[in-house]
This record gives C-alpha cells, structure tokens and sequence, in this order.
C-alpha cells in the first residue's frame, strides 16, 4: 500500500473541502488510478509564493508519504467545458515548487488529484 499524502492551495481553501479528492483518493480514480491500492498520510495547505511546501513535505515524508498530489485546483482551471490545464490553475509557480521538493526529499510529485484534465 502506498502512502500519500496532499497539497493543496490556500486560494481555494475556503471554497473547496477536497471531498471529490478524498472520494477519488478512496476509489483508486482520477490522480490516485496510478496505485493498486493507497491510503492518506497527510493533507496540508501551500501558501504562496510556495517555499512552505519544502518544509511541509519533509513532514509529510517523516509521517510516512511516499508520494504526494498536488490538488488539480493548483495547476488547470475550471470552464464550462471541465477542467483545462493550458490556462492554468492556482499557483504560478506549481512546477518549480515540485521540481524542489523532489530535489530535496526525494518524494515523486504528481500534479493532479481530481477533476484532472483532458488532453
């Protein structure tokens, strides 16, 4: 079983409760389809600019993660036609702070939890 843990952003924090990420999570779909079979080790909030993430996902790995998702808010959009990634989410910055917290923790970062993309 794999272990994972996710990041969300603060930007929608308030708006979003992460139920369709928990649900996807539980059921092996959407971001979490990779696994055979996974549980959560952690849920924390990014701020921007984003440099708290490097500190959060060494916690994350301490308590276990394996991996860790970055909710798809962070990186696509919502439209009218679902979600797209080419105008981007959230965060500005999504790729170098997981290209940093690789760098740093070793843990692989996926870019997605529900609601991914098409295309």
């Amino acid at each position: 079983m794999t272990n994972v843990a996710i990041i969300r952003c603060d930007k929608n924090m308030d708006r979003c409760p992460l139920t369709s990420c928990f649900k996807c999570l539980a059921e092996k779909k959407e971001g979490f389809a990779i696994y055979d079979d996974c549980t959560l080790s952690g849920v924390f909030t990014c701020r921007c600019p984003g440099d708290i993430t490097i500190n959060l996902s060494k916690i994350l790995k301490a308590k276990g993660a394996e991996a860790i998702h970055f909710c798809t808010c962070t990186f696509a959009k919502k439209t009218d036609e679902g979600w797209v990634a080419n105008d981007g989410g959230f965060c500005d910055n999504i790729d170098k702070i997981i290209e940093r917290i690789t760098q740093e923790t070793g843990l692989p970062c996926i870019k997605g939890t529900a609601h991914l993309p098409k295309g």
